[in-house]
């Protein structure tokens, strides 16, 4: 029989070691197995030609439709730039209290900024913004707590600055709802 576990399915091309590590820090965080597997999702019919975006309310239904049945959560992972049509791009996207999410690693990379290509950078961005996904999934709303993963990014900056682990305040409403993924919380 299969543990409850956490599945991250890569849309695009990542390289197993970046993955792999990105998994050991939501593994770490929420005391899940966390499994990776690849998916095939044609995003044409999610692109907007008029904002040259990728819709991410259309890709998180459809990933939810395709890949969400099999696991206690799913995180689609993409490189594009998403969009909902109240914000100009967002970082990911998730169903409060359903079991899927998307994060796109497409706005994470220093590069995209001009600057010096950052690997550890990266990687850290990336795994926050899964966690953070991972956690409206969970039933959290955005905290005010500066350094807890729940806190609203609006900038990379935004991201750059909070944890990877939720405040204590998250982690109370995790374990008064039974929805803590971390045993002990």
């Amino acid at each position: 029989m299969d543990l409850p576990h956490i599945t991250l399915v890569s849309f695009t091309f990542f390289e197993k070691s970046f993955l792999k590590k990105v998994a050991d820090i939501i593994r770490y965080e929420t005391n899940h197995n966390v499994k990776i597997r690849e998916g095939h999702l044609d995003l044409t019919d999610f692109f907007d030609p008029a904002r040259r975006q990728y819709n991410a309310d259309k890709i998180l239904k459809a990933v939810d439709d395709l890949y969400g049945n099999d696991s206690l959560k799913i995180i689609g992972l993409f490189n594009v730039d998403l969009f909902i049509p109240i914000l100009t791009y967002i970082f990911g996207q998730a169903y409060l209290n359903g079991r899927t999410s998307i994060v796109s690693s497409y706005r994470l990379s220093n590069e995209g900024y001009g600057l010096k290509r950052d690997d550890n950078m990266f990687q850290e961005r990336f795994a926050k913004e899964i966690i953070h996904e991972l956690g409206h999934t969970l039933g959290l709303i955005h905290c005010h707590y500066p350094a807890c993963v729940m806190r609203s990014g609006t900038y990379v900056e935004d991201i750059d600055q909070k944890g990877t682990a939720f405040c204590s305040a998250c982690r109370l409403i995790l374990s008064e709802t039974g929805k803590s993924l971390k045993t002990g919380v």
